[in-house]
């Protein structure tokens, strides 16, 4: 029996180059080194970060945040931000499980974030461009009085310096928190970018995953170029609450980027690696 032991014990010490590592010198894989997409693959993150977060393979986008769109997309990751310090207060007193400011210093403290938008100036292949980005981790990306005041102080930077407008949508919607609120933003925002369009100042509206609620029925969907990254997810309302509205089925996928497109509700679909290319053109098509 001991020499079977043995021999047993040998086969996990064997040294000959090209079979095995001795066990005693194998090391843990660092957690996170790799990743599975949502369609089973298994991409290396060093792999993920060399394509901005997107699967070579099959083209799936990752949800990143404002600090990786504004690296992607300002030269150099050269910006100036503007209102950073600007914060949500509690104007309805809301409590729930919690109350708002409770939820609002969790969510700074999680995410290094003082909102959900973040709103900075910079140059873009050597264009000037103004972008406002979106942030989902901080409280599902909702657009409260903060978010709608950033985005209004941003156009009036745009109206005052000629500069194009980009902004990235990313959103659960209104935040609820807030009430009436929040949703007198969507008709701020909305006048704020008609002030844009009447000094025929650019304005581009990306959407990512998620776009949905107040945010497309106001900025997102305003744009004088609509377009989306791949596979993002774009509505108003959920499935189940259009399909009791409306007493029908749903056609499958109709949420998608991709069937926006083919309805018209898009301009285009652009991947995030083409992205900044594909804004200079367009910027310089608009002139």
């Amino acid at each position: 029996m001991s020499l079977i032991n043995d021999n047993i014990s040998h086969w996990f010490k064997r040294k000959k180059k090209g079979i095995l590592t001795p066990t005693a010198l194998k090391k843990d894989l660092p957690n996170g080194l790799w990743i599975r997409t949502p369609k089973g693959k298994i991409v290396h993150s060093k792999t993920l970060r060399e394509n901005l977060q997107v699967v070579p393979d099959d083209g799936y986008h990752f949800r990143i945040g404002s600090k990786e769109y504004f690296s992607i997309l300002f030269d150099d990751n050269n910006f100036t931000e503007l209102n950073a310090t600007l914060q949500s207060t509690d104007p309805l007193h809301f409590v729930d499980s919690k109350s708002y400011q409770e939820r609002l210093q969790q969510a700074e403290v999680q995410t290094d974030l003082t909102e959900a938008i973040r709103t900075a100036y910079g140059r873009s292949h050597g264009l000037p461009l103004a972008i406002a980005c979106m942030d989902f981790s901080f409280i599902g990306g909702s657009m409260g009085s903060v978010v709608g005041e950033k985005i209004a102080r941003l156009i009036n930077h745009c109206l005052s310096s000629q500069t194009a407008l980009l902004i990235i949508s990313q959103s659960g919607g209104a935040r609820m928190m807030e009430g009436s609120f929040s949703l007198m933003q969507m008709a701020k925002t909305a006048a704020k970018l008609g002030q844009l369009a009447e000094a025929r100042i650019p304005y581009i509206s990306l959407l990512t995953d998620p776009t949905t609620g107040g945010i497309t029925a106001s900025y997102a969907m305003l744009g004088d170029i609509n377009m989306a990254e791949p596979g993002a997810l774009i509505g108003f309302a959920g499935p189940r609450i259009i399909r009791e509205t409306i007493g029908k089925e749903l056609p499958k996928g109709f949420q998608s980027a991709e069937f926006l497109l083919e309805h018209g509700f898009l301009d285009m679909i652009v991947d995030r690696r083409k992205l900044k290319v594909t804004l200079t053109q367009l910027l310089q098509m608009i002139g």
